[in-house]
């Protein structure tokens, strides 16, 4: 390859010759059909695009001259410039901070050639390869407060609608090759949409049903409808002017007191595959890099084992992907030391790492799972591999659908409902039962510090815990656990319950059960009751009428209120 590069180089420059009398060996830089003749005949020995399987072939090695990117990204320009304050502003702010520029635009050498071969192959707008500097200052691991991830920060829905994979293993919003063919699909699909490039921006970074409903309210109104014409945040309004800025710099650096890095005009990295677990330490080290230098290019692995069975694309300078193939081809030792471990019942890291013999702190970190969370059953973890293990690698099935799902680690708790017989404050409440004010304040959505009789008060308590009875000569409580209702006293009194499915909550709920007295008390007070009922329809002896009727009227009003929840 470097032989045929080299002639065709050569008949290049002899062609360039023969044109005219000029023999100045810089006269292929000064013209710009002759870079472009370098520049195509150099893409075609890239080789960046293909997978080089390092089990069973080779790094092709790869030649080219020390042309200029930057040349070729300005040549490309397609967009209509954009004249305005705004851009003004935005170019200042960039003067205003060389080593920030300087930051980005060397952070930009390693995927720069990448994106702008996939610009120029899909005949896109090369402007579009700055863009990265306004969304992520072109850094693959950024994330945003709104959950965007990667260079060109995609949110985790509209990621899955590109089809970039998500899941525990790997996030490819921070994959340099999916992120930039989903980025540049995306922002086709809204060019087609738009007919505008300056409108499609608008909508990558606002939305296009948010920039069509601007559109209409200025086509209502009889108003103009390009870009700056729209009613939009301020964000989405300085979007555009910050590209338009970046350009200008790019076109004329020296103009605002700036140097750009010189970046060759060749590719910076090839893609390598292997069918076998590696970790990303091992990758690193026999790609003879560092593991940062190695996540660099990486960034979409999330674990610290790549997995064989996802047919993984690894990205490596070319000097290293050579040495990565001789040094795996020759490697003995293993080249993983991680594999996994289903959860079967909810547990606390502290248990699992027990139960399975390995450091909790390591199981914590290595799967991210924060402290004071348990895992679920059918959790998948990832934890060090065993002798038992050693050879074998994680499966293409748990590749593919393992999860990691987690939870608070508090006590189950049930609900209970009470009905207060007499003024008592919310602080005594909270003795009694073993919680906070602030938390008996929370479930009854109050901040008042009394609590008034016939007052139905709302608990949560830890199940199996026996709870005290309240004073008085009833009280009411239900329980809702997984679905289930569980009744708390000793006999209920008109059993008929209102069960129903809260759509809102997704479990059930039910409705105020009354419940008579304590064991011991409960034949004495239904044999009064009775009695009561043949001789008089009054309120019994020492009872208001108006705490009788809360009572009376407790469960059609628990019913409704069901109801409305269904």
């Amino acid at each position: 390859m470097r032989f045929i590069f080299s002639a065709l180089l050569v008949l290049m420059l002899a062609a360039c010759a023969s044109q005219g009398p000029t023999t100045n060996s810089n006269s292929t830089a000064s013209n710009p059909a002759s870079q472009q003749a370098v520049a195509d005949a150099l893409r075609n020995t890239a080789s960046a695009k293909e997978t080089i399987n390092v089990d069973q072939g080779s790094v092709d090695q790869l030649t080219s001259p020390d042309a200029d990117l930057w040349a070729r990204i300005r040549r490309g320009f397609q967009i209509p410039d954009m004249q305005s304050d705004l851009v003004d502003m935005q170019a200042n702010w960039y003067a205003q901070r060389p080593d920030y520029v300087a930051r980005m635009t060397e952070r930009s050498q390693k995927y720069l050639y990448h994106i702008v071969e996939e610009l120029e192959e899909r005949h896109m707008p090369t402007e579009l390869a700055l863009l990265p500097f306004i969304e992520s200052a072109y850094n693959p691991q950024a994330l945003s407060v709104a959950k965007a991830a990667g260079m060109w920060q995609f949110v985790p829905d509209t990621g899955r609608t590109y089809n970039l994979k998500q899941n525990m293993w790997q996030d490819e919003r921070r994959d340099v090759l999916a992120s930039t063919s989903a980025a540049l699909d995306y922002l086709s699909r809204l060019h087609d949409m738009f007919g505008d490039w300056q409108l499609a921006l608008a909508a990558y970074n606002w939305g296009e049903g948010n920039v069509q409903r601007a559109i209409a309210r200025n086509e209502a109104a009889g108003l103009p409808t390009d870009y700056q014409s729209l009613r939009m945040p301020n964000e989405t309004r300085n979007y555009v002017p910050k590209l338009q800025a970046v350009k200008n710099i790019v076109m004329n650096p020296q103009a605002f007191g700036l140097t750009l890095p010189s970046i060759p005009n060749h590719p910076y990295f090839v893609t390598v595959t292997t069918a076998h677990d590696i970790d990303v330490d091992v990758a690193a080290k026999l790609a003879n890099m560092t593991p940062d230098e190695f996540r660099s290019l990486n960034p979409s692995f999330k674990k610290p084992v790549i997995l064989g069975a996802t047919q993984p694309q690894i990205l490596l300078p070319f000097d290293n992907a050579s040495a990565f193939e001789h040094n795996l081809k020759s490697y003995s030792g293993n080249l993983s030391s991680w594999t996994t471990y289903t959860v079967t019942e909810r547990a606390a890291p502290a248990a699992i790492a027990q139960k399975i013999g390995v450091d909790a702190d390591t199981l914590m970190e290595v799967n991210k799972i924060p402290v004071g969370m348990r895992l679920k059953p059918g959790s998948t973890i990832v934890i060090p591999r065993s002798d038992d293990d050693a050879d074998e690698d994680i499966s293409a099935d748990v590749a593919e659908s393992a999860v990691l799902a987690m939870e608070p680690d508090v006590p189950d708790t049930r609900k209970m409902l009470i009905r207060v017989r007499r003024k008592q404050t919310m602080a005594a409440l909270a003795v009694r039962y073993g919680v906070s004010i602030g938390q008996l304040k929370s479930w009854n959505r109050t901040h008042r510090d009394q609590v008034n009789p016939g007052q139905v008060i709302v608990l949560h308590v830890p199940v199996g815990k026996a709870m005290p009875s309240e004073p008085g000569p009833e009280r009411i409580a239900t329980s809702v656990q997984g679905g289930g209702v569980e009744r708390i006293g000793t006999q209920v009194a008109d059993t008929k319950s209102d069960s129903r499915y809260d759509k809102k909550s997704g479990r059930g709920r039910t409705a105020v059960v009354k419940v008579s007295d304590p064991a011991g008390k409960a034949s004495k007070s239904s044999a009064s009751s009775a009695a009561r009922s043949k001789t008089s329809k009054a309120p019994a002896p020492g009872t208001s009428s108006k705490a009788s009727k809360a009572v009376a009227t407790s469960r059609p009003k628990t019913a409704a209120k069901a109801k409305k929840g269904n």
